[in-house]
């Protein structure tokens, strides 16, 4: 499908037309574009049909739009105009268009402009996936190869950018995520066992001018057997599927397994090949059985088994294949522990989870989907499922004394050595309110909680009292009074960014973070408070360190020194 003649080519066109997100929202307006990620096509038809006629012609983008976006046919002499250098023969050459009628070409692929901010800073690039739904007018295809949705964003939001030597993409599908990962991993890996998802990422690639990807074909780990990653990422086929017959599995996002067993693939396979402090990341569903908390399952998940192996089998929940093969694990996996840290960010009931990707799939309300529906409740129902939970995973091997962990990337906070070197983060909450403002994504916050979580975790008391802390910038402080009383009912400190955790504040507290602005150190303002509260200063100081250690974990309060 690639040439090294044709897709610079296309490069150069698809800039010239400025075949831009900006640029698309000036053809056709913000509610037009709204109307698109909603899979309305007719306001941004009018729209282009509009500025046609207005200008008398039409401009490049505009049929690029037209064509890839919209789906729709356009005339030969219109993608001439519209690609002049690559030609309609070069777009017909590079699987892009096929010939519609006589004078005509219509769209083979989905292409389309995308925008990001990262750690990293803005950036830009073109992503070619199989046409969707709008595109197609039918339910999408067992094998079909997606392109960028609200999972694959919802990634590469919350990858931790910090400069690493490997990563691995693991279920690459159209290769955002090791597209994303190539800006601070010096070598990536991606694999899928769909060809035709490798041949889509290794083009979006190549369109891209991004040099250090690496595509292999097979399942899961397989293709990376005896290998090592400092960053492991993998937007998994984690959708829960009922293994019935008449009930289509798609490649990019149903994992080949019962329930949410892939995912727990995933987590256990992981450990036998991250280097020290390396860390994975990935999405995933997990299923609450009859009266078990799915947060005990998930604590199993993470709990290692002597002589157990790692099935292999992942692709993109959003963009990616699986097949499904035993891989035996290293004996070194049976005794290696990770640290977690597990955020259940949605939970849907059976019927809200089947609604939601059987019309994913593309299937309308009709006899099929009443068919497809009844399938999944009976699946949930025999197997005890009463809901299911959606959200993030962060996995991360200790990294052990510093003789063990110098093979990891010496200048990366995540992969600091920790004293003694085993586990020391195990954390699993609910957080399914609003998140807070983070213009370049979640990654930035995970990296800095994880230094702080391992800062505080190597700090004894006695430290942390003679240390000076600092209220981060993003912190404020809510009040509540009753009508005429000076005293407050209700104290409430208020995140801005990162998750946009609320935490509640007692006197004490309220008085040590108030105090917090890096001139005194811990113990003496909880000395000052003792004495301000007439309270026993050793119990207050045992009452206060906890909630101090959490407000540093969660990055409301800030250490002198990096952490």
């Amino acid at each position: 499908m690639t040439s090294v003649t044709f897709i610079p080519r296309l490069r150069t066109d698809l800039a010239a037309a400025h075949f831009s997100v900006p640029g698309l929202t000036g053809l056709w307006g913000i509610e037009a574009d709204a109307a698109l990620r909603r899979n309305q096509r007719v306001p941004a038809q009018r729209a282009l049909a509009a500025l046609a006629a207005k200008l008398g012609r039409n401009e490049p983008a505009a049929t690029l739009a037209r064509l890839f976006l919209l789906g729709g046919a356009v005339p030969r002499a219109d993608l001439e105009a519209a690609l002049p250098t690559l030609g309609a023969a070069g777009a017909e050459e590079l699987g892009l268009v096929a010939a519609h009628g006589s004078a005509g070409v219509r769209p083979l692929v989905d292409l389309r402009p995308y925008s990001f901010i990262d750690a990293h800073g803005a950036g830009s690039w073109w992503i070619v996936s199989d046409l969707g739904e709008l595109a197609l007018g039918h339910p999408l295809g067992e094998t079909h190869v997606l392109g960028i949705g609200g999972a694959s964003r919802t990634l590469s939001g919350l990858l931790i950018s910090t400069p690493i030597e490997r990563a691995l993409d693991i279920g690459t599908g159209c290769g955002i995520q090791a597209m994303h990962a190539s800006r601070h991993a010096e070598h990536v890996v991606a694999t899928d066992i769909s060809m035709r998802a490798l041949e889509l990422a290794a083009l979006n690639a190549e369109l891209n001018e991004i040099d250090n990807i690496e595509f292999r074909f097979g399942s899961l780990f397989e293709p990376v057997v005896g290998e090592f990653f400092d960053h492991i990422i993998s937007n998994p086929p984690f959708v829960i599927t009922p293994r019935a017959e008449g009930v289509p599995s798609y490649e990019y996002r149903d994992g080949g397994m019962v329930g949410d067993a892939l995912v727990e693939a995933v987590v256990r396979g992981a450990a036998d090949h991250l280097t020290p402090g390396g860390v994975v990341q990935l999405l995933g569903n997990w299923e609450y059985h009859d009266e078990t908390d799915a947060f005990e399952r998930l604590e199993r998940w993470l709990t290692p088994v002597a002589g157990e192996s790692a099935s292999a089998g992942a692709t993109s929940a959003e963009s990616t294949s699986v097949a499904i093969s035993p891989l035996a694990s290293p004996a070194a996996s049976a005794s290696s522990a990770l640290d977690a840290w597990i955020i259940e960010r949605e939970v849907q009931s059976p019927g809200e989870y089947a609604e939601t990707w059987i019309r994913d799939g593309g299937t309308r309300p009709g006899p099929d989907f009443d068919r497809l529906y009844k399938a999944w409740l009976n699946d949930f129902e025999a197997r005890g499922v009463r809901r299911v939970g959606f959200g993030y995973l962060l996995l991360r091997r200790p990294a052990g004394d510093e003789a063990t962990a110098s093979n990891a990337v010496a200048s990366s906070q995540v992969t600091r050595p920790l004293t003694g070197g085993g586990p020391t983060l195990r954390r699993l909450e609910r957080l399914p309110e609003a998140l807070g403002h983070n213009p370049a994504g979640l990654g930035t916050h995970l990296a800095e909680c994880l230094a702080a979580h391992d800062w505080q975790a190597r700090t004894d008391d006695a430290h942390l009292l003679r240390t000076n802390l600092t209220v981060a910038s993003d912190v404020t402080e809510e009040r509540h009074y009753w009508p005429g009383q000076q005293d407050p009912t209700l104290m409430t400190l208020h995140q801005g960014s990162g998750f946009g955790r609320s935490v509640p504040l007692d006197t004490a507290l309220a008085g040590l973070v108030g105090a917090c602005d890096g001139d005194l150190a811990v113990g003496a303002i909880i000395g000052a408070l003792a004495q301000l509260l007439d309270a026993d200063e050793q119990a207050l100081t045992t009452e206060l360190l906890p909630k101090v250690r959490a407000l540093v974990v969660d990055s409301f309060l800030t250490g002198p020194e990096p952490v």
